[in-house]
């Protein structure tokens, strides 16, 4: 039998290492779902309940393997779907392929059904490389140079093949004009600043006496050249939140996420350094960095296009994080005198690490949210994958989970979405089969697509050596990030027609679906609730009935801040009473000397 197109396509996938494609079915791709029939099954088909989930489960496996996720859907409306989660792997720089179907050449142009200028609508998410095949010559080239390029440039980029095209004998680029040959592979490689930038880049380090440093995602391959250089610097560190599991959060110095979501020690380092090293992000809120002029900055990215524009640094050095460490290091003085910048540092950082367990010891209608994330952080195994969702739930993470070696942790950082913590969780077992994975949702995130995502955990869960797998619901009746934004940006009450939504059985679901399922209602079962889940041997669902008026409150937030905040609380919010009260008690033990229980 001859080699179709669409035969080729898979052969080339597996001869690139990718071992599954996250996808769903349509008559778009009929040509490829047939090759697939005759490849038996390699790559593997993982099939979710809707493309926008296939796409966050290629984000997902991407961003906890290192290698590139690949997603594939039908055309027109499959196409469509696979969107968010592609921008989400633009927005984060991740390494995704996207193989969409059209429809035939015959019909385009012909307003035909399912037709949509597919080249344009994916120029923008895709923009690094989009093409279309429409002849069998064009690849292998055009399927190599778009996996080639979503690793070197760190995005998505998308192959578009018309459902004819996927059912043509292949034939292979010939050796004469106008034809382009391909190959396999691409090495590793680093980029490093000249002598002359390292040079003035120690300048500037060497000369500030309280260094604060800030890392991203991009310093992940640099665990032991930042923890060098922080120490050398006498330096704290802050972690934008894709760089949260960069560096142990044991470590006396880091003082742990930073911006609205951040910790006051990352709020005070920024306020009060004089110099600042950024390492591998890009993060965007610059009223989180120090004053303008008040500090001198050193950036440090691999993307030329990325740097020098979230600060007024003094030296950008594009380059790999590790190389540029290594050839740094050795420039900065070690004999710098005192430490009373790091002693502040670390001293803040356990003042807050207190505070944070007084908040999590508040007690709260029915249960503290901050609390469930707080009881989860001792319990999680040394070798957990940890999402989280946008909402609320993405403070506690960010607050409250603390990061040990061999931890691994993302979210949705740049788009912010909801809903990719339960598809991402799904991507990470694919990628890591052997490891426990936790999802960590609202309600709200868990209606809009995670409990149809349950489905797939259950189609799947004989897949994975370890079969943990725990999603965690916190259930509190409200789209709660935005109804606090509202309180305290837009000086407006809780809507409650856009904000509160149904109180979902989620623990009863996942027993529908043949999964463990734990409902807690009561503070005092959370531990044993978490136990539980831990125990299971498999998937599980377990909610907390969480308190809505626990308030996820700024590192900055003055008493000032919160007094406008509850002003506007008191023109109407249907439970400001709550809000009020819970706001003040959380408020209120930052300026705690001691431990005390509430």
């Amino acid at each position: 039998m001859s080699t179709k197109v669409a035969d080729h396509i898979l052969e080339r996938l597996r001869a690139w290492g990718v071992e599954q494609v996250f996808g769903y079915p349509g008559d778009g791709i009929n040509g490829l779902l047939a090759a697939w029939g005759r490849a038996e099954d390699q790559p593997r088909f993982i099939q979710s309940r809707h493309e926008e989930m296939s796409a966050f489960q290629a984000v997902g496996y991407a961003k906890f393997s290192g290698r590139i996720g690949v997603c594939v859907a039908t055309s027109g409306p499959g196409a469509i779907h696979l969107l968010n989660g592609l921008y989400d792997a633009k927005l984060d720089h991740v390494p995704v392929l996207a193989i969409v179907g059209q429809t035939n050449r015959t019909a385009m142009g012909g307003s035909y059904q399912q037709e949509v200028d597919l080249h344009t609508l994916y120029k923008d998410v895709a923009s690094e490389f989009v093409e279309t095949v429409t002849v069998p010559e064009q690849l292998p080239n055009v399927l190599d140079r778009a996996i080639r390029t979503a690793y070197a440039r760190r995005c998505p980029t998308a192959l578009i093949i018309p459902g004819d095209v996927q059912e043509l004998d292949y034939s292979p680029p010939t050796h004469e004009f106008k034809m382009v040959p391909s190959s396999l592979g691409m090495s590793e490689y680093s980029m490093t600043p000249t002598d002359e930038a390292l040079r003035r880049a120690a300048d500037v380090l060497n000369a500030g006496d309280k260094v604060a440093v800030l890392v991203g995602q991009g310093a992940a391959g640099a665990v032991a050249e930042v923890r060098e250089i922080a120490e050398l610097l006498g330096a704290g560190v802050a972690k934008a939140l894709l760089g949260k599991d960069v560096l142990s959060d044991e470590l006396p110095y880091v003082t742990g996420p930073i911006g609205l979501l951040g910790s006051r020690p990352s709020y005070e380092m920024m306020r009060d350094c004089d110099t600042l090293l950024t390492i591998g992000s890009s993060f965007p809120y610059t009223q989180f960095m120090p004053d303008f002029g008040k500090a001198r900055g050193v950036q440090i990215d691999i993307d030329p296009h990325m740097i020098g524009m979230r600060y007024p640094y003094e030296v950008n050095l594009v380059g790999d994080a590790r190389s540029t460490l290594r050839r740094l290091i050795p420039l900065l003085k070690t004999d710098r005198g005192g430490r009373e910048w790091y002693d502040t540092v670390c001293a803040n950082v356990k003042r807050w690490h207190e505070t944070m367990e007084r908040r999590a010891a508040l007690a709260a209608d029915p249960i503290n949210p901050e609390y469930v994330a707080r009881a989860l952080d001792p319990l999680l195994p040394d070798n957990a994958i940890l999402t989280s969702d946008s909402g609320s739930v993405a403070n506690w993470y960010a607050r409250h989970i603390t990061m040990r070696p061999g931890m691994r942790g993302s979210l949705s950082g740049t788009l912010a979405t909801m809903g990719p913590g339960v598809p991402y969780a799904i991507g990470a077992k694919f990628a890591h089969p052997d490891r426990p994975v936790f999802a960590l949702v609202g309600d709200g995130a868990m209606q809009m697509n995670g409990l149809a995502e349950m489905i797939t955990a259950a189609k799947y869960r004989d897949r994975w050596s370890d079969p943990r797998l725990v999603v965690a619901v916190w259930n509190n009746h409200d789209l709660n990030q935005v109804t606090w934004e509202m309180r305290a940006m837009e000086g407006a009450p809780s809507f409650l027609p856009s904000q509160s939504i149904p109180d979902v059985q989620y623990a009863a679901f996942a027993r529908s679906l043949g999964l463990t399922g734990i409902r807690v209602e009561k503070p005092e079962d959370v531990e044993s609730g978490w136990r539980a889940a831990l125990e299971a041997d498999g998937p599980v669902v377990i909610e907390f009935l969480t308190d809505p008026a626990v308030p996820p409150i700024p590192p900055h937030a003055t008493w000032e801040q919160m007094e406008a905040t509850a002003a506007s609380i008191l023109k109407g919010d249907a439970d400001r009473g709550s809000v009020i009260r819970q706001g003040l008690k959380a408020k209120v033990q930052e300026f705690l000397p001691g431990r005390q229980k509430q």
